[in-house]
C-alpha cells in the first residue's frame, strides 16, 4: 500500500528479494509468498484480490472491506 491517488491510498504490487520478519506479515496465496508491511496490513485486513483480463487491460483488482471511499477507477481508496 502506498500513499497517494485520488482517495489517499493506493495498492502497489512488487517483487522483493528481502523480507523483514520484524516489519512484514507473511502469507501464502495460491502458492505465492506475499509480504505486507505491518502498518499497511491494518488497512488491508480482509481484502480479496483477483486478476482481470479484458480487451483494454489486464490487472489485479481489490475488494477491500476497510475502504470507506474509492476513486472511480478503483486504484486508490481511503479508510
Amino acid at each position: 500500500m502506498t500513499g497517494g491517488g485520488c482517495s489517499g491510498f493506493g495498492y502497489k504490487l512488487d517483487f522483493d528479494e528481502s523480507v523483514s520478519e520484524d516489519n512484514d506479515m507473511l502469507t501464502e496465496i495460491a502458492g505465492l509468498r506475499v509480504a505486507v508491511d505491518k502498518k499497511s496490513s491494518l488497512y488491508l485486513d480482509g481484502t480479496e484480490r483477483d486478476y482481470h483480463e479484458g480487451l483494454e487491460k489486464c490487472s489485479f483488482t481489490f475488494s477491500n472491506p476497510n475502504a470507506t471511499k474509492s476513486c472511480g477507477c478503483g486504484s486508490s481508496f481511503s479508510a
